[in-house]
């Protein structure tokens, strides 16, 4: 392919943004509707034992992971060019930070995915949870807090041989072809959730099956955009590769916590000329427009305010978790917990752990206080 023009290049970057908060859109529509949300999953899971959503997480996860594999085993994309590889593994981080999270998303009621869909419903708390989160990633990626987890956590890491993707080590460990050994990695993976998915039959209802199946698919129609459509060889600037609009020059997917500061930065400090719109910023928006109009068609748009002020407090410091805690984590429950995951990415699979497992002491902690 030959080199690019700037005017082609300005053109293709709309296109990815136009095809981004299309694809968003839907995003907001079905976790509106279907009421996906994995801190839900994982307190339905520990306080009814019912894992209806989180089945519902897992179909998603095995779409993306599926989709994603054939799309890296066609030579398509490739995971050694998103965000999630990286030589050395921050394992402190991505548990610490996934702690973090987890536990300001049972405080602020919802993680940020859901914390945006409820705003468009009418949610004042979650603009409350979503500024604290916005100013707390910021923090944790430019401010004081930046400084202390590059110093420090950040160093706390362990170098990979075979690389920070599972299928570059079945590759290595079976001496085949790299793009063969992503594709059978991430069959095997999403064989196995699909397994757990259908062991349940009252899991299969079309709600489920849509809302499930619905944001697996839109997860791999966002890294497609990214990765091919977006995809410039070479830059007719800098005469590198690049993948237009998105905040890394990688490719990206869906995630919000960063997203969100980028936001709130471009808002405090659009006149210095050097913000511009990234396609995480577009999401968010395409999310906020879906979930309304979602919510208006549906009739359910309500506003809805604090009830006291230990509410406030809970929501305020369950915010600015989330925000340190995805920025530590490099994601937050959909940027690492579905994304992540669909790359099969060994960061992915420490994040999502730490974000479990906060959740859970956290759902632990409110039961015994009730």
């Amino acid at each position: 392919m030959g080199l690019f023009s700037a005017d082609e290049v300005q053109q293709l970057a709309y296109q990815v943004q136009g095809a981004s908060l299309a694809i968003s859109l839907l995003v907001g529509v079905l976790i509106h509707r279907g009421h996906f949300c994995t801190m839900g999953a994982i307190s339905d899971w520990v306080v009814m034992r019912d894992a209806t959503r989180l089945r519902q997480w897992a179909l998603a996860v095995a779409v993306a992971t599926a989709g994603f594999g054939l799309m890296a085993w066609l030579g398509w994309i490739s995971p050694l060019s998103t965000i999630y590889a990286a030589s050395q593994l921050a394992w402190l981080s991505a548990l610490l930070g996934g702690a973090l999270f987890g536990i300001g998303m049972v405080l602020a009621s919802g993680c940020s995915s859901k914390s945006l869909v409820r705003l468009a419903a009418g949610n004042l708390k979650s603009l409350v949870v979503l500024l604290a989160m916005g100013v707390s990633a910021l923090a944790a990626m430019r401010g004081l807090t930046a400084v202390w987890r590059v110093r420090g956590l950040d160093t706390v890491a362990i170098d990979l041989p075979y690389g920070p993707f599972v299928g570059q080590w079945l590759s290595a460990f079976w001496g085949l072809d790299l793009r063969l050994g992503l594709g059978i990695s991430a069959a095997l993976v999403s064989c196995l959730l699909f397994g757990w998915v259908l062991n349940d039959r009252r899991f299969h209802t079309v709600l489920n099956w849509v809302t499930g199946a619905g944001l697996g698919v839109l997860v791999l129609a966002l890294w497609w955009v990214s990765g091919v459509l977006g995809f410039v060889p070479e830059h007719p600037e800098t005469l590198e590769p690049m993948f237009l609009t998105t905040q890394s020059g990688r490719m990206e997917a869906l995630s919000f916590t960063a997203p969100v500061g980028y936001w709130l930065d471009a808002f405090l400090y659009f006149s210095d000329g050097s913000k511009r719109l990234s396609l995480g910023m577009v999401t968010v928006t395409g999310v906020l427009v879906g979930a309304c109009l979602s919510a208006v068609q549906q009739g359910s748009f309500r506003w809805e305010g604090f009830t006291d002020r230990a509410d406030l407090v809970r929501h305020l410091v369950g915010g600015a978790l989330m925000g340190t805690g995805g920025v530590l984590a490099m994601g937050c429950t959909l940027g690492q917990g579905l994304s992540g995951l669909s790359t099969l990415s060994l960061g992915s699979l420490l994040s999502v752990l730490g974000i479990f497992a906060g959740a859970w002491a956290a759902l632990h902690w409110q039961m015994r206080e009730a």
